[in-house]
């Protein structure tokens, strides 16, 4: 007796620690209201692109202010190598949160994924790309200041370029020509009015990142139709608005604003001239796919 007894008594145990090693069915981890926890599965780490990137900025001020990101952290490494992952993860349907924005690809290639609500506004809400030009440009340039003040288009043409170029493998460049081969009646909008120059040379200065390298891309095919000699360089954010204010180059068309490039803008808003938005929708926030339950950043737990 005594030892069936002891047998019944140490099975039980056994049981306990069985069913606490095993968790839930499905194999996920759960919070105490038995929901599967995001934040545990993804080791409370978003994934994000570069360092520096306006996004990735935003993103460490949002760990700040939200108490139930505490202990949280962002992956930071390249945007090739987050999408690379949100493709794994959504392959295998997987937990994943990123840094996400429009306009991009992304949102072409995954469209079943949606931002995370953003209660404290810390990423704010629809922005604007703007150009910016070097002060005296007008004077000095005038056809290419008219040119560049006049260009504009929305998220829907830069995303067509921008998903072109990743289906087919073209660099992005190339598919900007095509596009502006395709859509002359766009280009003699923004053409209007602007004289032929001989070899005028521009600067404009750029981001590596599709986006900018599609505006980049369309305006300087259009300015050369136009008789420009134009150099596109990619460079840091940062280094991208001080060589407008410096003249060292002449015009960016990727000023995210009124938010993301915020710090960037007013560092040196006083050596630089905003000709206001050429793409108006823009977004930026955490993204997850679809078939995660959450929507709001407050979900999350803190570590």
């Amino acid at each position: 007796m005594k030892n069936g007894k002891l047998a019944g008594v140490i099975f039980g145990i056994l049981a306990i620690f069985l069913l606490a090693a095993c968790g839930s069915s499905d194999g996920n981890a759960a919070d105490n209201n038995g929901k599967a926890d995001y934040s545990k599965e993804v080791d409370y780490t978003i994934t994000g692109i570069e360092p520096g990137a306006g996004i990735s900025v935003t993103t460490e001020k949002a760990i700040e202010e939200y108490d139930n990101l505490q202990g949280w952290n962002v992956e930071l490494s390249s945007t090739g190598a987050m999408m690379t992952e949100l493709g794994g993860a959504i392959e295998n349907e997987e937990p994943i949160i990123i840094t996400g924005w429009n306009p991009h690809w992304m949102f072409a290639e995954y469209p079943d994924m949606k931002y995370l609500e953003d209660p404290k506004g810390v990423y704010g809400g629809e922005e604007t790309i703007n150009s910016l030009a070097k002060t005296g440009l007008k004077e000095e340039k005038p056809e290419a200041y008219k040119l560049i003040d006049q260009f504009e288009w929305n998220v829907e043409d830069m995303e067509a370029i921008m998903y072109e170029a990743e289906e087919s493998g073209t660099d992005i460049e190339k598919v900007a020509i095509q596009w502006v081969e395709d859509n002359q009646d766009r280009v003699a909008e923004w053409v209007e009015g602007v004289e032929d120059v001989d070899g005028t040379e521009i600067v404009l200065a750029s981001t590596p990142w599709d986006s900018e390298r599609a505006s980049s891309g369309v305006l300087k095919e259009v300015m050369e139709q136009k008789g420009f000699n134009v150099t596109v360089t990619e460079l840091d954010v940062a280094i991208m608005f001080e060589s407008i204010a410096t003249g060292d180059a002449d015009a960016t068309l990727g000023a995210w604003l009124p938010l993301t490039h915020k710090d960037f803008y007013e560092a040196n808003q006083d050596n630089i001239v905003d000709l206001g938005p050429n793409l108006t929708g823009a977004k930026i926030g955490l993204v997850v796919p679809e078939y995660m339950d959450i929507d709001s950043i407050e979900d999350l737990n803190s570590k």
